[in-house]
């Protein structure tokens, strides 16, 4: 245990070094010692006839990442393995930097621990702008005869921006990619890490804007409107340039909150424009940036292959329950060892319903309890759902084609490791809470099992959900799955209280059982080219994401190398630096990067497709025995007993949560809901007399 603990923290420290080594090199690249003493001893030896101007930005930039990434995979293979589920412990030291310190549009909900962070990379961005500009005033060039030297500044100013741009692209990436395991190693998901991108895109279209107006009133006032068409055979393209940015600056206008709620098809339809923006971006900025923002796109290109080649397949829809409510739950099958978390998330495509649009929702099955099926519960709240439900609520049909990507979803079940716990949801926001209160109830009937010291459980769990009508008390039937495996499915096993509020009606109109009507149940018929969920890398991921991360990285310095010694750096020799094509050098990148990452992600991918084939095979005979048979269910007395309805007001949530702090215990506050209702929460848990309520907010509307 010693060596373990030992070899742990060594890994740790390692992961923490490469990184703090890789942002100390952001801070001197725009400095006078990097540019006139470290670029010239470092060119000398980095840039070899094999990797020309290219190498040094490899070796500082693009090479620490992608160790990161490799070293992290394996990290978390043997976390994943060797560290029970129940164990988990919360660094409690990093709870009062988790606390929420800003609550406030258009930011959100921003933690100290966020603010810092923030604070510091504003500053990385100041600090390097004054030293681009500094360095540069100090070595004005003319770039045409009888410039002024206002002129050459004002162009300098312009230029350095675009600089600093590049800065948030080598970060822009790494918030969107699902399967990161970046991510998880400081504990985050895509998820709750999508408001990051979200930031970084507005910084860097300001920083891009200001870089491209500048640069048109520059012509202008020099009389060079001409290079507006200038595509340079031995320098940057600027119509690539023009181009790049007339794209981002449709989906930056499309992203806006308002355009993105009122009509998300259009905005969901522009961003998938990203691949031409990436495109003509790169060949604006040319091969030497590109390796400085090289790992972020690498790690995005090989998730997003991954993602591809999953969705591929039609999975198995084994059936769905639908509520009176405008609710309705789906039931997948998937291969016995398919492991994943509560609050996990599942990305879903209904070509009957849309063949482009993928929408993601919360896993609400327990794959504990549930080992041959996984659910997720959809509230009807736009145009794709209300389709969907009427789908299925209004004829008679037997099978629906689906396509999913993922699961994803954190490493471990954090909220066993509080004391109490407060689940606070706003309509569909209880979905989250429903794969939360299923764990809960099969940890404790394990515990009752195997008595174990070292199992961790809440003491007693609070659920306050907000509904509009009383109809939607029928979303609390949900709690308790379809079918169980033999686990028990009773609530009580669990000291679980639920408070209940319907706001639109002032008065209870009959009973309680009265109100939720039977649930109808949908059974489709098993397809023969329909498959189990299963991992795209099967049980060891973390293993095979390293491998494909490692490989494919190679095999791009391999050819990149092959193609510059053999190649263009004969043509250089002879004609000097500027004798071979700039685009060309860039689109030779492009090309390299993305062979390398499908050659690798696909052998990987098609080397796991043999096993999970034939585990899909005795999976999909087992469904075809037991079709038909007898369907375990259960009863929702349990659920009704431990619900208390209140009508015609909101839950005075600052008086539940003071109530529980009182408590003097390690109270976890979650909250899923409307925006208002997740403000709310977090500046009662931010006050200086809520020091035991520990929040985490979560939100998939951004």
């Amino acid at each position: 245990m010693g060596q373990t603990t030992t070899a742990v923290v060594a890994v740790r420290m390692a992961l923490l070094l490469v990184f703090v080594g890789w942002l100390f090199m952001w801070v001197m690249l725009p400095t006078k010692t990097y540019k006139n003493s470290w670029t010239l001893t470092l060119s000398d030896r980095l840039n070899s006839t094999y990797f020309r101007e290219q190498g040094t930005n490899l070796v500082l930039f693009s090479f620490p990442i992608m160790f990161l990434a490799c070293l992290g995979c394996v990290y978390l293979h043997f976390q994943t393995n060797t560290r029970p589920k129940s164990n988990f412990t919360r660094k409690r030291w990093l709870d009062i930097w988790r606390r929420p310190l800003i609550v406030m549009n258009p930011l959100g909900i921003v933690s100290t621990m966020e603010l810092m962070f923030g604070v510091m990379f504003l500053a990385l961005l100041g600090w390097s702008l004054y030293n681009y500009l500094h360095v540069s005033f100090g070595h004005l060039h003319m770039h045409r005869e009888g410039e002024k030297v206002w002129q050459a500044k004002f162009r300098s100013v312009w230029l350095r921006l675009g600089y600093i741009g590049n800065i948030t692209w080598a970060f822009l990436f790494f918030p969107v990619t699902r399967g990161s395991s970046i991510l998880r190693l400081v504990g985050l998901t895509s998820e709750s890490s999508v408001k990051y991108h979200i930031w970084l895109g507005h910084i860097s279209m300001v920083l891009f804007t200001a870089h491209s107006v500048g640069f048109v009133i520059y012509w202008g006032i020099t009389d060079q409107m001409v290079l507006m068409k200038e595509w340079s055979k031995t320098y940057l393209s600027n119509v690539a340039g023009e181009i790049a940015f007339a794209l981002a600056l449709i989906m930056w206008v499309t992203s806006i909150p308002r355009v993105r709620r009122k009509m998300f098809e259009i905005f969901f339809y522009t961003h998938q424009t990203y691949i031409l923006y990436l495109f003509f971006y790169i060949i604006h900025v040319g091969v030497a940036y590109f390796c400085l923002i090289l790992p972020g796109i690498f790690l995005f290109l090989i998730d997003r292959y991954l993602r591809f080649l999953q969705s591929r397949k039609s999975v198995r829809l084994i059936s769905a329950r639908i509520l009176p409510c405008d609710a309705l739950e789906l039931n997948f099958s998937k291969i016995t060892g398919l492991d994943y978390n509560p609050t996990s998330i599942l990305f879903v495509n209904v070509p009957l319903i849309s063949k482009l649009q993928w929408h993601p929702f919360t896993v609400t099955s327990n794959a504990n309890t549930e080992p041959d099926t996984i659910s997720i519960v959809i509230k009807c709240q736009g145009t794709w759902s209300h389709k969907l439900y009427q789908q299925l609520s209004g004829s008679s049909i037997d099978r629906l084609q689906a396509s999913l990507e993922g699961p994803y979803g954190p490493t471990s079940p954090h909220f066993l490791s509080y004391e109490n716990l407060v689940l606070i949801s706003g309509g569909s926001g209880i979905t989250p809470f429903i794969s939360i209160i299923r764990e809960l109830i099969f940890q404790m009937t394990r515990q009752q099992q195997q008595p174990d010291k070292n199992h961790r459980i809440p003491s007693t769990v609070l659920l306050v959900c907000a509904f509009k009508n009383s109809a939607d008390l029928s979303m609390l039937d949900f709690l308790l799955p379809l079918t169980s495996n033999g686990y028990s499915s009773d609530i009580s096993q669990i000291n679980l209280r639920i408070q209940a509020y319907i706001t639109r009606e002032t008065e209870q109109q009959q009973p309680l059982e009265n109100t939720k009507k039977p649930l109808q149940t949908i059974w489709f018929k098993p397809n023969p080219s329909d498959s189990p969920i299963s991992a795209p890398l099967g049980p060891n991921s973390w293993l095979w994401l390293f491998a494909i991360i490692s490989s494919a990285f190679i095999m791009f310095l391999v050819l990149l190398g092959i193609l510059i010694r053999y190649h263009i750096y004969p043509i250089e020799l002879s004609g000097g630096p500027s004798a071979y094509n700039y685009t060309f050098k860039t689109l030779w990148d492009m090309l390299f990067v993305c062979a390398s990452v499908f050659l690798a992600t696909s052998f990987v991918f098609l080397w796991q497709k043999k096993d999970n084939d034939k585990r899909e095979a005795v999976k999909v005979q087992n469904l075809e025995l037991s079709e038909g048979g007898e369907i375990e269910s259960f009863s929702t007395q349990s659920v009704t007993e431990a619900t208390e309805v209140h009508f015609g007001h909101r839950p005075d949530l600052k008086s539940i949560l003071m109530e529980n702090n009182k408590k003097r215990t390690d109270v976890g506050v979650l909250v899923c809901g409307p925006r208002k209702m997740r403000h709310e929460v977090a500046k009662i848990c931010s006050s200086t007399v809520a020091k035991n309520l520990h929040l985490e907010s979560m939100s998939f509307n951004w």
